[in-house]
């Protein structure tokens, strides 16, 4: 391609995503539906008078940019929701008493008309406490100070503030009419979460804040059901709901309301320095699957989306940056497969069963053998006429199991469920994957059961060359950097002082010793020792302006050897949180810094009390305060050029310059050569970076069979928890993009880099033995009898991200293919077609679909041995293609 026509098309091709949005936010005004009521009975929510079953992508609006949420709503879509999932985030919209936010990624107005927009609904978590792994929980650090302040209990003032926000937020929404009586794609909140966990704390006063909720909440007016998650106690009028990896066994306190579950765990979150919490898709399906057959309604995946923790939002203490949380769709927005295709597959299932799922009051339940059992659902449909879905259990956790019903026999793997929308033929088995997988780790683990395919994401990089070689350095002052300070006698409480408007909280006093002090350590050879009874997150010791040492722990004691010379020595502590908790009772008194005793040991004349001396408090850094991470501010700071030999210093500031990388994959910086810090790019907060590497233990095989839990298929065993840095791309310029980085430990950023993240490689694997494509099954005519499916061949579907085509087959085999994934290669039985037949059927493609049969590949080459499909391809930018990305969607068997 011409440099003048790929500049042209490269511009062009970053003009996209904008041109989407801006569409896509042109249609957000106005009525978004006919207006409906949403109300409920024992089966389901009545949503417009039809019982629905529904299912719900879960989407933190602030952990991603307002140009990220359409893509990330399509693909929702795309995946088979019905509904999206958000809190409200407390702190983000009122961080500061009466100023709100709603700018930006707290646009919360705009998110909901963007859900409205694209025809699905949404179920407003209000709280106002959210847990979420947000920073405070989502408390607004300012609520602490009210005088007599008690978090989320029969407390006066407390109850005053809760009303004022969660009624700000209703009368926002009815004033913009996004209810769905008005319009708009509302159609539940929720008051309150997982208040259940903690209520006993609190006594009578909890049982009599429960009630008070429930009755502020439905006092509002806002003409929806509101629901209470973990809330066995949840009054009549508000629908208690489940939390976990499984509520298929969950029943709500009253036999009037739905089965609801509003957080399905389908990962979960990760900690600095701990391994990679990985949910198999299999396992997840199954646990789906289980929920509808036994009755459920509304199932929301927690996280469908994570996003990123982006600037201090985090909470923990200690969560990492990232909160990909192994969903559906990774941290960039780009579909982790196979979970997103798998469940795909799965919700497409379950809308097949809707009518009768609907149509029943309860399923019929037949015992199919020790393990094994069977819910069917019988109705009569006003189109259809008798109708029936079934759905057949295994919960074995070993062993396949062959069983009859319904007349026929049917071999059910283990721990899964097959689904057969018409209680005759199965459309989907939770335990065969035939969607593609994203592989994050060197490691790839193959499933025992089912096929498997394969998407690996790679991290593209151009020699480095789009980050500047020149960095320049600017040291952080230790201590008192400014008159913007006080004096205090005794230890006062982080949080009190700094109001989390900084991780950093500077204590410096000064301590005199004397000579007998020096004779009496030299001779027992001993040095003195700070000693603090409790502190949290990090304690950093710095003695005469020299680091020595540090202490890292949640509500750990401090002990520390530090030399003193003789005559006084200023002493500096350094207490820094690293998000705050988010989760338990009584967090108004939770609290940071130092706890209990504080003293310096091994005096001659007794230990000092470091309660008792005068103190000088000064509230973060001082390149915070200058904002020199600011595009406008950062020339201002007196920088001088960093050599590439000179050894790495700790408390430094760092900043230098980078190019956009070609084309609309996410962005991100590798930050594995640095130490400890937070890092802005053209002055958005992108995030904490911490370099500790996990365990090298617990990331065993992992087998999707029984139960799951958070430390079971761990991975990521021996390697920092995180390295990349999402920045998305409206953030940046073509090129003088502005990195400034706080480093705390010392680190080497000469070996940062830039790199996109792509999903280069795609490896597939299906058998005749798979079932016949849901999207043949969804067409009407499969649902009223006239036509059979069976007889129709499975198929195998590849698809590149946007903006990305297939590029080359680089491996096909019809017949008996050995190997895996980058090892593929041909059996004893091969059909000498299978290249070309893919190759025709997929490259320059987005998307393809190849029918798994003898028809499609012209014979059959091997008679009477199961045939599978196995293909490696790649897929590559469109525009470094040639390819415009313009062919459709093919399928062999359509062409």
């Amino acid at each position: 391609m011409a440099e003048a026509t790929r500049t042209c098309w490269l511009q062009w091709r970053m003009l996209v995503p904008i041109i989407a949005f801006v569409l896509f936010s042109s249609t957000v005004s106005g009525n978004f539906f006919e207006p409906f009521n949403v109300s409920y009975d024992h089966r389901a929510l009545i949503v417009a008078g039809k019982r629905r079953m529904l299912v719900s992508a879960g989407i933190h609006y602030p952990r991603a940019t307002p140009e990220m949420w359409p893509d990330l709503i399509a693909k929702s879509k795309e995946g088979g929701a019905d509904v999206v999932q958000t809190y409200v985030f407390w702190n983000g919209h009122e961080p500061v008493k009466g100023q709100y936010n709603f700018e930006g990624r707290y646009d919360l107005v705009k998110f909901v008309k963007l859900v409205g927009s694209s025809g699905l609904y949404l179920h407003l978590r209000i709280g106002p406490y959210v847990c979420a792994e947000w920073n405070f929980g989502g408390f607004p650090v300012w609520l602490r100070d009210i005088p007599g302040i008690e978090f989320r209990t029969d407390n006066k003032p407390f109850k005053e503030e809760m009303q004022l926000f969660v009624k700000k937020i209703v009368d926002l929404m009815r004033e913009e009419k996004l209810f769905c009586w008005q319009g708009g794609p509302i159609i539940m909140l929720q008051i309150e979460n997982e208040y259940g966990d903690i209520e006993k704390s609190f006594g009578q006063k909890g049982k009599d804040y429960v009630k008070w909720a429930a009755s502020m909440a439905l006092g509002l007016g806002a003409g929806v059901p509101w629901v209470m998650c973990r809330q066995t106690d949840a009054p009549e009028n508000i629908i208690d709901a489940c939390n976990g990896y499984y509520c298929d066994g969950f029943k709500p306190n009253s036999n009037k309301k739905p089965v609801l579950w509003t957080e399905d765990w389908d990962g979960w979150y990760a900690r600095w320095g701990g391994r990679l919490p990985h949910r198999p898709a299999e396992d997840l399906a199954f646990a789906v699957a289980r929920f509808y057959q036994r009755g459920g309604s509304f199932q929301n995946y927690y996280m469908y989306f994570g996003g990123t923790n982006f600037g201090r939002t985090s909470g923990g203490p200690f969560y990492i940056t990232s909160y990909d949380y192994d969903a559906p769709l990774d941290e960039y927005g780009l579909r982790s497969e196979p979970k997103w295709g798998h469940l795909k597959d799965l919700h497409a299932a379950i809308k097949l069963c809707e009518p009768a799922l609907v149509a029943a009051d309860s399923p019929q339940y037949i015992k199919l053998g020790p393990r094994q059992e069977a819910h069917v659902y019988h109705g009569d449909s006003q189109t259809e006429g008798k109708i029936c879905s079934a759905f057949l259990a295994n919960i074995d956790e070993r062993r396949a199991v062959s069983v009859k019903f319904n007349g026929q026999s049917y071999t059910l793997p283990p721990w899964s469920v097959s689904i057969l929308p018409d209680c005759r033929n199965v459309a989907f088995s939770t335990a065969k994957v035939g969607a593609q997988t994203s592989v994050k780790t060197a490691e790839l683990v193959t499933p025992p059961f089912g096929s498997l395919s394969i998407m690996q994401k790679t991290m593209n990089e151009d020699d480095v060359s789009n980050i500047s070689k020149s960095w320049m350095a600017l040291k952080e002052p230790i201590g008192i950097w400014n008159e913007n300070n006080f004096t205090f006698q005794g230890l006062l409480e982080h949080l009190n002082v700094t109001k989390d408007s900084s991780d950093y909280l500077w204590h410096k006093t000064r301590i005199l010793v004397s000579e007998e002090d020096i004779s009496f350590w030299e001779e027992n050879g001993a040095n003195p020792a700070v000693s603090i009874d409790s502190m949290r997150d990090v304690l950093r010791i710095f003695v005469n302006g020299q680091h020595s040492g540090s202490v890292v722990g949640h509500w750990v004691k401090a002990v520390q050897p530090v030399r003193f010379v003789q005559g006084y020595n200023d002493l500096i502590l350094l207490t820094q949180t690293v998000g705050l908790q988010n989760y338990g009772a009584f967090l108004e008194k939770d609290g940071a810094g130092f706890r209990g005793q504080a003293k310096i040991t091994g005096f001659k004349n007794g230990d000092v009390d470091l309660s008792k001396l005068s103190w000088t408090y000064q509230v973060g850094l001082k390149g915070e305060s200058e904002k020199i991470y600011a595009v406008e501010n950062n020339a201002n700071a007196e920088w001088s050029i960093l050599e590439p030999d000179v050894s790495p210093s700790i408390f430094t500031w760092y900043k230098t310059y980078f190019v956009t990388p070609d084309g609309t994959d996410p962005v991100v910086l590798d930050f594995g050569s640095m130490g400890k810090g937070q890092a802005w790019v053209n002055g958005h907060h992108i995030g904490r970076y911490w370099n500790i590497t996990s365990s090298k233990d617990g990331c065993e095989a992992c087998d999707y069979r029984g139960a799951y839990d958070s430390d079971k298929c761990r991975t990521n065993c021996g390697n920092p928890t995180q390295t990349r840095y999402h920045v998305p791309r409206s953030w940046l310029n073509p090129s003088n993009n502005l990195l400034v980085l706080f480093e705390e430990i010392g680190g080497n950023p000469f070996k940062i880099s830039v790199k996109t993240v792509t999903a280069s490689l795609l490896c597939a694997q299906v058998s005749e033995s798979h079932y016949p494509p849901l999207r043949k099954w969804s067409k009407p005519e499969f649902m009223n009898g006239t036509i059979s499916i069976e007889g129709t061949a499975p198929e195998m579907h590849l698809h590149c991200e946007e903006g990305n085509v297939i590029s080359s087959i680089e491996f096909a085999s019809y017949g008996t293919p050995k190997g895996s994934c980058q090892n593929f290669s041909t059996g004893r039985c091969h059909s000498s077609n299978s290249l070309s037949i893919v190759s025709e059927a997929c490259e320059g493609r987005n998307s393809c679909f190849v029918e798994v049969s003898n028809a499609a590949f012209g014979n059959d080459p091997c008679r009477g041995t199961v045939k599978t499909l196995a293909v490696m391809a790649r897929c590559s930018p469109s525009w470094k293609t040639g390819y415009l990305g313009l062919r459709s969607t093919v399928s062999r068997s359509e062409q």
